[in-house]
C-alpha cells in the first residue's frame, strides 16, 4: 500500500508540475505519511483529509501535508500544516536559535518551526478563502524519528500556534494537540475550499519596499530564503563579535526571491542599527528603489547605491554591503568620467569585498546580459578564498515569479538551448499560462483584460528596432513597429514625457504598458502578466531557435570586440530575463511567422 501511495503522488506531481521526485524524497513519503496516517486514525481524526505535497500559492514550494477539517471550538474550517522530519538528532548552528546543523547535512538547514511559519503566513496571505485570518491555519513540525533528548536545543525557538514542535518522545501531546484542534468530522469539504480557492495576485516587490525599510518586515521568507537571510544575520554578528570578515553568496533563478532577501536583511539591518548599504548594477533598479522605497526621505533614498560607489571606501566602513543582482559586476568600476588618479585597475570586485565587514553576494549567473559583466560563484568564491575569508553559500531552489513554476524556468531554458534537453511542448502548469498571440495587437488586448481584472501587465522585446531620442514636441517615436502596429520604446531618460514615466520607473509606475520595454528596465523586476516580442534576432532554425547577429540593434552587442559566440550567448539571456519576469503568464509573439509557427507548435493554443 505504501509503495502504491508512493506511485501516485509521484504520478499526481508529473502530470500536475513535470516534476518526478528522486530516490530520496520517494523513501521519506514511505517513512513519514504512514505514520501521520496512523496518528490521525489513533486520535480519532481518520476522517481529516491530507493534502499531501499542497505546493504553497504563487511560489514552487510544497508543504509535506496540509492537514483540513473543523475547529473543534468555533464550527469555522481550520487547516493544519504539517512538516515531516525523519531527522533522528540535530542542534542549534553556533547556538544561534534559528538554524540548525543535522547529521548528514552539508551545510546548516533553517529551523523546522520557521519553515513550518513561512508555510503557515504564506497561505493566509495569498489564499482568498481565507480572508488574511490567520486564526484558520495552525503549524506543526513532526520530528517522529527524534526522541527529547537529541533536539532539545530546537526547544529554545519560541512556539506558537503556527509553530508547534513534537518528536517521538512527545507523541502523546501531539495526538492531544490534533484532538484539541479539530472536530472528528469529515474534511472533504474544508479541503476543497482551499483548493479551489481564488488566489490574490502576488505582492510586489517595489509597493512593499517602502513598509520593509521603514517600519517591519513584509515579506514572508521561506526555507532557503529564510536561511540566506538567518545565515547573513548570523555572520553579521559572528564577524562583529571577532572583528572579523566573512562574506556570503546567495545564487537563485528569477523569482527565487533574491531581492526580497535583500529588502528584508536591510530593513532588519537598518532597525538594529547596524551600518548597511544596498547597491546593484542596474540604474532602473537602483533609481526605482530610491525613489520608491525612499520615497521623500532622503535617508533612505542614500541606502541604494551602484557598484561603482566604493572606489574610495575605507576598509570595513560598513557592516553589511549587499550586492543585489551581483551578475552585473564588472571588470572595474572605471567608466568615461573617471578622474585619471582613480584608473588604478583596481577590481571592482575587490571594492565590494573590502568595504564591509560582511559583504553579501545575490547572483544568477543566467542573467548575465552584457560584455564585461564577470559576477559569477566561481570568480567571487575564489577571490575571497585568496583573501583568506570565510565563504558562506546558499542556494535558493524555489520560485516565486512565474506563479512558482519550475516547470515554466525549466521550459524556458530548453526553448532558449541554455539547457541540455532543448526546445520541448508546453504540457501547462496550474500555477501558470503560457499563450502565443498571432499578432501584436492581440498580444495587447489579451494584457488589457488582465489589467481589467486587476493584475499588472508590460511588454517588453529584444532591442531589434531603432530607439529613437523624443520628438521637438517632447513625444516619443513609436520605433517598435510590426505592420500597422507600432508602440514607442520606454523612456530613456530620468524624466517623464507625457504619460509615460521615467525609465527606471517603466516596471512599477503607471503608463510603462503603453511604451516596450527593453532588458535593461525589465531586469530585476517583476508584474503579473508579461507580455514578450522576440525580434528577428532570434528565430527558428530546423533544431530550435537560432540567433542572428545582424538582426540586434544593442549598442553593447555591435562591437566588433564581442565575439559571435558571445553575441549569442547574451541574446539568449536577454530573452530568457524576459520570459520570466511575469508571476502569472506569459503571452509570446514572434516577429518571424516561422519562429511564430514553431512557438505555436510547443504551446496549445487557448481560445475564449
Amino acid at each position: 500500500m505504501e509503495r502504491q501511495l508512493v506511485g501516485i503522488i509521484n504520478d499526481h506531481l508529473e502530470a500536475t508540475r513535470g516534476y518526478r521526485a528522486g530516490s530520496s524524497e520517494q523513501k521519506s513519503w514511505k517513512r513519514s505519511l504512514p505514520v501521520l496516517a496512523r496518528d490521525l486514525v489513533e486520535a480519532g481524526l481518520g476522517k481529516l483529509e491530507m493534502l499531501i505535497e499542497y505546493q504553497l500559492p504563487r511560489t514552487s514550494k510544497r508543504a509535506d501535508v496540509v492537514l483540513a477539517g473543523t475547529n473543534r471550538r468555533t464550527g469555522d474550517d481550520l487547516y493544519m500544516v504539517v512538516e515531516l522530519k525523519q531527522w533522528s538528532s540535530a542542534e542549534l548552528y553556533e547556538e544561534d536559535e534559528t538554524m540548525v546543523l543535522v547529521p548528514g547535512y552539508a551545510q546548516a538547514v533553517s529551523h523546522p518551526l520557521r519553515q513550518v511559519q513561512g508555510y503557515c503566513d504564506t497561505i493566509v496571505d495569498f489564499v482568498g478563502a481565507l480572508g488574511g485570518d490567520a486564526d484558520l491555519v495552525r503549524g506543526v513540525a513532526y520530528l517522529h524519528n527524534a526522541a527529547d533528548p537529541d533536539v532539545e536545543d530546537l526547544y529554545e525557538l519560541v512556539q506558537s500556534e503556527q509553530t508547534r514542535l513534537f518528536t517521538k518522545t512527545r507523541r502523546g501531546g501531539f495526538l492531544e494537540h490534533l484532538r484539541g484542534s479539530f472536530a472528528p468530522d469529515a474534511g472533504a469539504a474544508a479541503a476543497d475550499r482551499l483548493l479551489d480557492s481564488h488566489i490574490r495576485p502576488s505582492k510586489q516587490l517595489m509597493r512593499l519596499a517602502a513598509a520593509e525599510i521603514k517600519e517591519r518586515e513584509q515579506f514572508v521568507l521561506l526555507d532557503e530564503q529564510r536561511l540566506a537571510f538567518d545565515m547573513v544575520m548570523h555572520a553579521v554578528r559572528r564577524a562583529h563579535g571577532a572583528n572579523s570578515k566573512r562574506v556570503v553568496i546567495v545564487t537563485g533563478g528569477p523569482g527565487s526571491g533574491k531581492s526580497v532577501i535583500a529588502l528584508s536583511l536591510l530593513g532588519e539591518l537598518n532597525r538594529q542599527g547596524r551600518t548597511v548599504l544596498h547597491a546593484t548594477g542596474s540604474r532602473s533598479f537602483t533609481q526605482t528603489m530610491r525613489k520608491v522605497a525612499g520615497s521623500r526621505n532622503r535617508r533612505v533614498q542614500n541606502l541604494f547605491k551602484y557598484f561603482n560607489s566604493f572606489m574610495n571606501a575605507e576598509r570595513n566602513e560598513w557592516d553589511v554591503l549587499i550586492c543585489d543582482e551581483a551578475h552585473r559586476i564588472r571588470e572595474t568600476s572605471v567608466n568615461r568620467y573617471t578622474r585619471a588618479e582613480q584608473r588604478t585597475g583596481r577590481p571592482q570586485l575587490d571594492e565590494l569585498m573590502s568595504a564591509a565587514h560582511v559583504p553579501v553576494f545575490l547572483l544568477d549567473e543566467h542573467q548575465v546580459v552584457k560584455p564585461g559583466e564577470t559576477g559569477t560563484v566561481a570568480t567571487i568564491t575564489g577571490y575571497a578564498e585568496r583573501l583568506g575569508l570565510r565563504v558562506e553559500r546558499v542556494d535558493l531552489t524555489g520560485q516565486w515569479r512565474c506563479g512558482g513554476s519550475e516547470k515554466y524556468e525549466e521550459w524556458v531554458l530548453g526553448l532558449l538551448g541554455l539547457a541540455a534537453e532543448g526546445p520541448a511542448p508546453w504540457t501547462g502548469d496550474d500555477h501558470f499560462d503560457v499563450t502565443v498571440a498571432e499578432t501584436p495587437q492581440e498580444m495587447e488586448a489579451l494584457l488589457r483584460d488582465k489589467m481589467a481584472e486587476g493584475y499588472t501587465a508590460r511588454i517588453s522585446a529584444g532591442y531589434c528596432w531603432p530607439w529613437s531620442d523624443p520628438r521637438k514636441d517632447d513625444s516619443l517615436v513609436p520605433d517598435v513597429r510590426i505592420g500597422d502596429w507600432a508602440r514607442p520604446w520606454n523612456v530613456k531618460g530620468d524624466r517623464s514625457i507625457g504619460t509615460a514615466p521615467p525609465s527606471a520607473l517603466w516596471s512599477t509606475k503607471d503608463g510603462g504598458f503603453d511604451q516596450v520595454g527593453c532588458v535593461y528596465t525589465a531586469q530585476g523586476f517583476e508584474y503579473d502578466w508579461s507580455g514578450v516580442i522576440i525580434g528577428p534576432d532570434l528565430i527558428a532554425g530546423p533544431e530550435g531557435l537560432v540567433t542572428v547577429r545582424g538582426e540586434n540593434k544593442d549598442p553593447e552587442l555591435i562591437k566588433k570586440t564581442v565575439s559571435d559566440t558571445q553575441v549569442d550567448r547574451h541574446i539568449r539571456n536577454i530573452y530568457k530575463v524576459l520570459l520570466t519576469r511575469g508571476m502569472a503568464g506569459t503571452v509570446l509573439y514572434a516577429v518571424d511567422p516561422a519562429t511564430r509557427e514553431f512557438l505555436a507548435g510547443l504551446v496549445e493554443r487557448k481560445h475564449g
